[in-house]
């Protein structure tokens, strides 16, 4: 991934000048948690995100927290006429119509989506960050979107794929499912 345009040249949060291509991770650690991964998808395209691929599902212990339910995790790309702005909004829509909490972070919850890249566009505000500041430290991340055909290159130009290949992150617990 090149560095691309930021925040203040991004059109409107409702539209964006052609279809963009964004890939999302999605999460899940209560309830039926296959079944809410197919639930956010669904009401992605119901919203009028097109889901172009999927990844496989990935079985991965909570992240930087206590005790708690396993995570399945996957990553989607979508092809969306929506800004980042606009797309993090139908995210959050979502999330909430889900049963997400809005004070949700660290807490076992039935969806989490996070917006990992949009195009090439780098974006720095205060709601959002793209490319996603802690998916470059996520197995369950980089796995997926390898499997979906990208290796974006972090901040620091390195691939994701040689970031696998990193003690911390090659020893996080991952299972496909």
């Amino acid at each position: 991934m090149t560095r691309g345009k930021t925040s203040p040249d991004l059109p409107p949060a409702t539209g964006h000048r052609s279809p963009a291509t964004a890939f999302l991770s999605l999460g899940s650690n209560l309830g039926d948690r296959r079944a809410n991964l197919s639930e956010a998808i669904a009401a992605l395209t119901a919203e009028g995100i097109s889901v172009a691929a999927v990844s496989p599902v990935y079985e991965t212990a909570a992240v930087g927290v206590g005790d708690q339910p396993d995570f399945l995790n996957q990553v989607i790309r979508v092809e969306t006429g929506l800004s980042p702005f606009g797309l993090l909004r139908a995210i959050k829509q979502i999330e909430l119509a889900m049963g997400r909490p809005l004070l949700s972070h660290g807490k076992p919850r039935r969806i989490d989506i996070d917006l990992l890249l949009y195009d090439d566009l780098w974006v720095v505000a205060l709601d959002l960050l793209v490319p996603h500041p802690e998916m470059w430290r996520r197995k369950f991340v980089l796995l997926p979107l390898l499997d979906l055909g990208s290796d974006p290159a972090s901040p620091s130009s390195e691939r994701a794929s040689a970031i696998l290949k990193k003690p911390e992150v090659a020893a996080q617990r991952v299972k496909r499912v």
